[in-house]
């Protein structure tokens, strides 16, 4: 299956879609129209039971430098009601989320990185928050995602200088999940996301789900409400057929319900 926007193709295969961000006239950028795009591609990642991870990735060898400067002089705005800036920031999918990173991650693009539950980059691909150079503020999740991501001082450099770093730099810190080779950040993302759906589907999600929100808990408020969360994975047909898969000694046949 494939659905294409002006600005964003949507690719299926199996249990897996593909997000591109298709405007390389722009290097990616992002204004309204495209923010409202990607929102809609994540809610068929959302509500179709039977895709159960995602990889989100740039057209023409570069992610995306960020939010459509001309557009936004213009007063057009790259967010959404429902998932806020670029259609991701405020609401992520429930589903895993792959960044599949070549060229510039730089501004907004690298705060859709920070939105994506791991990231694969080309070893050249370049990551920044250049906001400050404009006068502006990266608002888009950058200034308290990324601190739990990397070292404070490493964040607060990134944001105060503007600067650029490579993701060799970054991955040091762990930043990066995998680093392929320059143009090789799609098939690894594949690889990964291939080794993501031999597991439960339901049991991704709710497993997702709570590391993401438990960045916001205590300990003690973790313990309970986790629960309904794992509910709704436990309460599916994917975990008794896990279990029976274990017992017959097979692979298990997920559906997603």
């Amino acid at each position: 299956m494939t659905e294409t926007t002006p600005s964003i193709a949507v690719r299926r295969d199996d249990h897996l879609l593909t997000i591109t961000i298709d405007r390389p006239e722009v290097r990616n950028a992002f204004d309204s129209a495209t923010s409202h795009a990607l929102d809609r591609a994540l809610d068929i990642l959302d509500d179709d039971p039977t895709l159960f991870v995602g990889i989100l990735t740039g057209a023409a060898a570069t992610f995306s430098s960020g939010a459509d400067l001309s557009a936004l002089a213009r007063g057009d705005r790259p967010e959404t009601p429902g998932r806020g800036g670029f259609g991701i920031f405020r609401r992520p999918p429930i589903k895993p989320l792959i960044a599949a990173v070549e060229g510039f991650a730089v501004g907004g693009g690298l705060e859709l990185c920070l939105a994506c539950d791991l990231i694969v980059a080309g070893s050249d691909a370049v990551f920044g928050l250049p906001e400050v150079r404009h006068n502006l503020v990266a608002s888009g999740g950058g200034l308290f995602r990324l601190p739990k991501r990397l070292p404070y001082h490493l964040a607060m450099e990134m944001a105060l200088t503007g600067a650029h770093y490579t993701s060799r730099q970054l991955s040091s810190f762990g930043l990066i999940t995998h680093i392929t080779e320059p143009g090789q950040a799609m098939a690894g993302a594949t690889e990964l996301a291939t080794r993501l759906l031999s597991n439960g589907p339901t049991a991704l999600a709710a497993t997702k789900e709570i590391i993401f929100r438990s960045m916001g808990w205590s300990e003690a408020e973790a313990w309970d409400k986790q629960i309904p969360i794992a509910a709704r994975a436990h309460d599916t047909n994917d975990r008794r057929e896990g279990l029976r898969a274990f017992a017959e000694k097979r692979r298990p046949l997920w559906t997603g319900t």
